[in-house]
């Protein structure tokens, strides 16, 4: 029975050893076995336990396991069951799903002990490291999920050991490259862990080509219609670029961003949006953020900008935009994604304002979002995005800012009513019962009117249209008026929500505008209202409405240039102090800046509020109110004495810096003139060379011609003394009568010579013709009797016909070359017309035309000479002309240099006036400093004067 029992596998009746009891006897086989097989079936066994006794294999194997790592690794087999059971007890991903907490924390923390006993010896890591490079697929794919685990466990502390590792992360990289998807995608996932928050190692991937493998690797899966192997490479690539300007700029120097606009080209059927595409999709927007993020350095930003917008990204991005069937958080994300591409980038401002939405008639894409930023029943965080981008539109930017302004001004207003304008939707929007809409619309107004004090003016001209019967009012005025009237209006959504908006933008309206302050206190409702809601005892709900309103307050005594009496400076500082009190009024206006949702405002330009009743501040509004907040505390504790003496040194330093900028314009003008001056001179000289060249080269003309009429004139005379001796027969063309009658003579002889030739040709051909009829006739009449006399009579006139032919051959080629001579003396006697027969008047005849030709070319050559004298003549002047222009110029240099002297002698007078006023201004800053007051530094005030010159300059560049 007992051997049935061991055959069959019967339970034996004693007791089974426990878990722990067989960890250890397998761990002791994995210790003192010496066969590889044993060994190798223990690790399989402990593999297999791993999941089940985590903390029993952990403490009793990870020491045995390490071992085997560094001594079997001949064996690949026995090292992939050694790194999955490492793997199974460092991982916290347990199969079972219902874990409570405590389980769940006891596990995390079991994980990072063991991480932390496996990377104790730095060793065990670049161990693991030499494997990742086996091919073998059962040795390479374990040991990436094993490095991955450990990068979670204890992230930073094996990102410093791979970084001092000789090679490691090259070796990691080499993961993307396998041709086994398996390995590359965890190997992606890999590089996730490897990169998060090392911005070291993060360079290192970057430049260890990673950006090529990782956009081919998103091309291959299909860009956003890929799976999940998209959304881990464009995880990856976040951790290679977020806050990383080094990578940032590889990136884009590389030509990187050309890459990315084929990701963007969505069909036009876009009804099947899968989750995974969804998902994709957004990872791409994020990325592009990452790149023109507003907290990257401005530099980098506007280059990448720039990139996008010649690549065609942001055309694509546009596209998308205006595209229908989107999904609401794929066009949230994308109207955040083209707010920031166009942030601060006139380039892009001007081509986002060309954009038109696909509708009949086209309308401007900023007014198609902004209808949907004062639609209640859209989004909320849609209606946040469309802020944002109109923020990011407007950011310095005066030329959309002007277009904005001017759909609300009267003359540009479109009386038809046919057309919908921002302005008009803005004023919509200000004017609603949604409270949210009135925010959004008074931010919105209030960034139109940013650090752009021309635009605060004409805005003062905006009538508004209340009801009919009823005179319209201003836009200051309605806005005041609404402001007052408070909770009286039953509006939808927070109660304050509608007042801070139109708070922000009268503090925004109002600030550094003199003439706008006047506006708002002409109406004498408003600082009664102002000092009531600042005096009250509200709830905190209310202290925000407070804080702003004594803001307000603060902005109309601060800018006030005291030209209404009953509300001058001293006035209403003296009202603030009776009603309010100082102390009270400042610690209201530190409601502000103490506020929560203030902080969270101040941290980014991108409004993200996770509520509609967390709406209340802006960020630039922020920048406002830290700038104003200190001022303004100063200016409510100054008194009267302290006003006047700071007006006088404002006064004098307006005086001074009047001076200094007249002086600065003068001496900008004169050195503009000078350049000008400078430049014309230097194109006279070069005109001046040009002309010295061209007379050069006629000079050099006219002596040609000259010689050529000398020449002539010669031969003129030669011609007419040949035909003072034409009857005795004298020289023609330089041909003298031997010379003549030589050559007629040799004429005759080739003419006879070639009367012969050709009769001597006639004879052989005739002998050639009895020569080829002899034979036959021979061989008709002696065939039967002669036959051997006839061949020798044969042979020998076949060598004689043979003969013939050369010599006939030879007088050919004789009698070519005779022609061809032939020819030759024709045409030396068609060209010198020499008579070689005829009688005397024949050869008058010919010398008498050939002497009128050459007197008419005489004639002509006389009539250039002619010409060209006159030519020069006219050159001549011109060279006159232009060494008298030299002259002038040079008197007038000589005269320039004069007043630059004495323009330099002035600016030295200048400069001592300069200093003067320098010791008046430091002797005044003295006594404010005595007084207790603070002064401005000088570098303070040069910043402000550079930004007055650079406001004029813009004004200039708008006008024209």
């Amino acid at each position: 029975m007992n051997f049935l029992r061991g055959v069959m596998g019967a339970p034996s009746a004693g007791p089974q050893p426990s878990g722990a009891e067989t960890i250890q006897k397998l761990c002791d086989r994995v210790a003192s076995s010496t066969l590889l097989e044993d060994r190798r079936d223990a690790v399989r066994a402990l593999k297999s336990l791993s999941k089940k006794y985590r903390l029993e294999v952990g403490i009793q194997a990870m020491d045995h396991l390490l071992r085997v790592l560094q001594t079997d690794r001949s064996d690949s087999e026995i090292i992939g069951y050694a790194l999955d059971t490492l793997y199974n007890i460092i991982s916290n991903d347990l199969e079972e799903e219902e874990q409570d907490e405590n389980s769940q924390k006891q596990t995390e923390d079991l994980g990072s002990q063991f991480t932390e006993i496996f990377i104790k010896q730095q060793e065990n890591v670049t161990l693991l490291l030499t494997y990742l490079e086996e091919f073998d697929f059962h040795v390479r794919w374990p040991g990436v999920k094993l490095l991955t685990v450990l990068l979670k466990q204890q992230g930073p502390q094996v990102q410093q050991i791979i970084l001092v590792s000789p090679m490691g992360v090259s070796r990691l990289m080499d993961l993307l490259a396998d041709s086994r998807e398996v390995i590359r995608n965890d190997g992606v996932l890999l590089l996730q862990q490897l990169t998060k928050s090392n911005a070291a190692i993060q360079k290192i991937v970057a430049f260890e080509n990673a950006f090529e493998r990782l956009l081919d690797i998103i091309t291959d899966e299909g860009n956003s219609d890929g799976g999940i192997v998209v959304e881990d490479c464009l995880l990856l690539l976040q951790n290679l670029l977020k806050n990383n300007n080094s990578n940032q700029n590889f990136f884009k120097e590389g030509s990187y961003i050309q890459r990315m606009k084929p990701w963007f080209e969505v069909g036009d059927d876009n009804a099947g949006w899968s989750a995974q595409k969804v998902t994709n999709l957004h990872l791409m927007l994020q990325l592009v953020r990452v790149l023109v993020s507003p907290t990257n350095p401005p530099g980098a930003t506007s280059s990448c900008q720039k990139a996008m917008f010649l690549c065609g990204l942001l055309q694509q991005l546009c596209t998308i935009l205006m595209a229908t069937g989107v999904p609401a958080d794929i066009l949230t994300e994308t109207i955040n994604t083209v707010s920031e591409v166009i942030r601060g980038c006139q380039m892009n401002q001007d081509y986002f304002a060309s954009v038109n939405a696909p509708s009949n008639p086209p309308r401007p894409a900023i007014v198609v979002l902004l209808m949907s930023m004062v639609n209640e029943r859209q989004p909320f965080v849609l209606r946040c995005a469309v802020l944002y981008c109109f923020q990011c539109f407007l950011y310095k930017n005066q030329k959309g800012q002007g277009e904005i302004v001017s759909t609300l001004l009267p003359s540009t207003i479109d009386a038809t009513g046919n057309s919908v304008s921002a302005g008009q939707l803005l004023c919509g929007g200000l004017f609603s019962t949604d409270s949210l809409s009135n925010w959004c619309a008074a931010v919105a107004l209030a960034h139109a009117l940013q650090e752009n004090a021309p635009l605060k003016e004409q805005l003062l001209r905006v009538q508004l249209a209340t009801s009919l019967g009823n005179p319209p009012v201003s836009l200051l005025q309605q806005c005041t008026n609404i402001l007052s009237q408070g909770d009286k209006i039953d509006r939808r959504g927070s109660k304050v929500q509608t007042r801070v908006g139109l708070l922000i933008l009268l503090c925004t309206w109002l600030s550094n505008c003199p003439i706008a302050v006047t506006h708002f206190l002409h109406n004498s409702a408003n600082v009664p209202f102002l000092t009531g809601q600042i005096a009250e005892n509200l709830g905190v709900e209310e202290h925000v409405v407070q804080g702003l309103c004594a803001l307000l307050l603060g902005i109309s005594i601060y800018y006030n240039d005291n030209s209404l009496e009953d509300y001058r400076k001293e006035k209403l500082k003296q009202l603030i102090e009776k009603r309010i009190g100082k102390e009270n009024f400042t610690e209201k206006l530190g409601f502000i800046s103490k506020h929560e949702l203030y902080s969270r405002a101040a941290q980014k330009p991108q409004p993200s509020f996770s509520n509609p009743d967390y709406v209340m501040f802006d960020h630039e509004f922020t920048k406002l109110v830290k700038e104003l907040e200190g001022i303004i505390t100063k200016a409510i504790y100054k008194t009267t004495e302290e006003d006047k003496k700071e007006e006088e040194v404002k006064k004098t330093l307006e005086q001074h810096d009047n001076i200094v900028t007249h002086y600065k314009s003068v001496i900008r003008v004169q050195d503009q003139e000078l350049e000008e001056l400078k430049k014309q001179v230097e194109s006279l000289k070069v005109q001046n060379e040009q002309l010295q060249t061209t007379t050069t080269q006629q000079v050099s003309q006219i002596q040609q011609h000259k010689d050529q009429y000398n020449l002539l004139k010669v031969q003129l005379g030669k011609d007419n003394h040949h035909h003072s001796s034409c009857n005795d027969v004298v020289q023609m063309n330089g041909v003298q009568p031997e010379e003549v009658s030589r050559l007629r003579e040799e004429a005759e002889e080739l003419k006879h010579r070639l009367e012969l030739l050709e009769e001597q040709l006639r004879e052989k051909d005739s002998l050639i013709e009895t020569l080829k009829c002899s034979p036959l006739a021979m061989e008709t009449a002696d065939r039967s009797s002669q036959t051997h006399r006839g061949l020798e009579v044969d042979s020998e006139l076949h060598r004689e016909v043979e003969t013939l032919r050369t010599q006939i051959q030879l007088q050919t080629t004789d009698i070519a070359r005779l022609q061809m001579e032939k020819q030759d003396l024709l045409q030396q006697m068609s060209a010198a017309p020499v008579p070689v027969s005829g009688d005397g008047g024949t050869m008058t005849a010919g010398l008498e035309g050939r002497l009128s030709a050459l007197l008419q070319e005489t004639k002509e050559l006389k009539n250039e000479i002619a010409s060209l004298t006159e030519e020069r003549t006219s050159l001549k002047q011109q060279l006159d002309s232009s060494n008298s222009t030299v002259a002038i110029l040079r008197t007038d240099k000589s005269t320039l240099q004069q007043e630059v002297a004495e323009s330099k002698k002035e600016q030295d007078d200048l400069l001592v006036l300069l200093a003067d006023q320098d010791q008046k201004i430091v002797a005044l800053k003295n006594k404010l400093k005595e007084l207790g007051e603070p002064v401005e530094d000088e570098d303070d005030i040069e910043s402000g004067d550079q930004g007055e010159e650079d406001e004029e300059d813009g004004k200039e560049e708008a006008e024209d």
